[in-house]
């Protein structure tokens, strides 16, 4: 049996590819009998769809629906292209600020010197600064597995380096031919809360100051002088004799 030509749907719905790229119905994709509009340039309330739409056609802005699980559908009448502008501006902005927490490896040797040592230290305080973890590890090829304690002592001296930035996880563990350690960012100290105020109710008549004394100030801001000494008085038990004045009158 020969089968006759498909239908054409396209022509039912011409708005059906739009509304399946829109995220919003707008105007005359609304169909239901009434809506409820909300929003600063209308009152709000319940209206029928067709005076909806004469209201956004008025201002020349679009009838938007903002939820359409309501009941009736919760619509808007603003300038669509707008909103959507802001919208994706917004969001561009929270997925700025959001910062993804990533794993930064750095390898040592047991033979690793100072200056490479100092460099990768470097690196890691970056990475620690910018929110990231730090994994770190000694490779151990060959013979070089028998200074196990020597690849401890790197780890926990990198540790030491790192501890204003980073807090290490746990002890440096072997997995196959490597030491890890696991360096985690520290958390930024929280600002320092501002005094609370006293409440209404409850607050405490303030102390009177005290008077300041002016001359224990002046005495104070004066040179001191040096103490004046005064003769020594030297005072007797008892007093010593009078001369006897009637003896030599008497010898004349």
């Amino acid at each position: 049996m020969q089968q006759g030509p498909r239908p054409n749907f396209r022509g039912r719905n011409p708005n059906f590819r739009r509304e399946q790229q829109q995220e919003h119905r707008t105007n005359r994709m609304i169909r239901v009998p009434e809506v409820r509009l909300v929003g600063d340039n209308v009152e709000p309330g319940v209206y029928s769809t067709e005076e909806a739409l004469r209201m956004a056609q008025d201002q020349q802005l679009d009838l938007v629906e903002i939820s359409p699980n309501a009941a009736p559908p919760v619509c808007r009448i603003i300038d669509y292209n707008k909103f959507l502008y802001e919208k994706k501006k917004k969001e561009k902005e929270m997925k700025a600020n959001a910062h993804k927490s990533e794993v930064k490896e750095i390898r040592f040797t047991p033979n690793t010197d100072d200056h490479d040592f100092d460099f990768k230290a470097k690196h890691a305080e970056k990475f620690l600064k910018e929110g990231n973890k730090v994994k770190t590890y000694v490779q151990f090829k060959g013979r070089a597995i028998m200074f196990k304690e020597r690849g401890e002592l790197i780890l926990l001296k990198f540790a030491e380096r790192l501890a204003e930035v980073g807090a290490l996880e746990g002890m440096p563990l072997m997995e196959g031919k490597r030491m890890i350690a696991i360096f985690a960012p520290k958390s930024s100290k929280k600002a320092a809360k501002p005094p609370k105020e006293p409440k209404e109710g409850g607050e405490r008549p303030e102390r009177p100051e005290r008077p300041e004394r002016p001359e224990r100030d002046q005495a104070q801001q004066q040179p001191q002088q040096p103490p004046v000494r005064r003769p020594i008085e030297i005072k007797y038990a008892t007093p010593p004799p009078k001369p006897n004045v009637d003896n030599n009158n008497s010898g004349n």
